[in-house]
């Protein structure tokens, strides 16, 4: 019970700006999980959710940039295993990687949600990766790079 709770928190927090406890456990309660706020304040510790701007002068829950960083670090370690190369051609990123290592490295591009990638395509060794524009190519080399570098 309390792990399908904890999922349907991070799916509430993840739709809905939500403010405070007494909230979430109005949405709790909606979705069928009959909690108390002292349940709901040990979910958010276990969580380790934090509040952070809503972009509209107040606050919201969100899961702590700790598990972001730790989640974006695994990412970032599957792209510098794999990755050989890139080059651009117009607005598409050709990225080389190690034999077998495209899709895990596709799917780690994919998973870091760059506002400038469209989409990944794939093969064993080799990731072309589509943007709008040949300016937002060249910005995504530029952020790859800098994960490399890192």
């Amino acid at each position: 019970m309390k792990r399908s709770r904890h999922q349907k928190i991070v799916e509430i927090i993840a739709k809905q700006d939500v403010e405070t406890q007494e909230e979430l456990a109005d949405c709790l309660r909606e979705a069928g999980f009959y909690v108390t706020q002292a349940t709901v304040s040990r979910d958010i510790r276990d969580l380790r959710l934090s509040k952070i701007p809503d972009g509209h002068g107040g606050q919201k829950y969100a899961i702590a940039d700790r598990n972001v960083a730790m989640v974006e670090r695994r990412y970032i370690h599957v792209l510098r295993e794999g990755f050989v190369s890139m080059d651009k051609a117009q607005n598409l990123v050709v990225v080389r990687t190690v034999s077998g290592m495209a899709m895990a490295v596709a799917a780690a591009l994919d998973a870091m949600e760059f506002d400038e990638i469209l989409g990944c395509i794939a093969g064993d060794d080799t990731i072309m990766v589509a943007s709008r524009t040949e300016e937002d190519a060249g910005t995504l080399i530029y952020k790859i790079q800098a994960m490399l570098d890192r």
